[in-house]
């Protein structure tokens, strides 16, 4: 019985729904050596001070990413760099539409508690 409770946490984390910025966008980064990186097959760099977390919701650094492809939700600094990154879990990469452009995001509408897109 104890390790059922040990384990319970662990599986209650797993579900719990995370909160994405209404500016976050989907795509897939490839990471190189950092600050590389490959936003849908196009170079371009992390942003200073970049943030990524894990599909455990855990902060990571970009070093140990490299060479690995996912899919994200991203958004981008004024630069066009990479600032923040959430690497997804398959239920979350299933949750569709999710706009893939600025001008997407702009004329959908997102629904934060939910955390879906509705296109109009």
């Amino acid at each position: 019985m104890p390790l059922v409770s040990t384990l319970l946490p662990f599986e209650a984390q797993a579900q719990v729904q995370r909160n994405f910025s209404a500016k976050a966008l989907r795509g897939e980064v490839t990471f190189g050596e950092p600050p590389q990186a490959q936003l849908n097959r196009q170079a371009t760099q992390l942003a200073p001070g970049a943030r990524i977390r894990d599909t455990n919701n855990m902060m990571v650094v970009s070093g140990s990413l490299k060479g690995q492809r996912v899919v994200v939700n991203y958004t981008l600094d004024s630069l066009g760099q990479l600032h923040e990154i959430w690497i997804l879990r398959e239920e979350e990469a299933r949750k569709l539409p999710w706009p893939r452009t600025p001008a997407e995001a702009q004329s959908w509408v997102f629904d934060p508690v939910a955390q879906t897109w509705t296109k109009p």
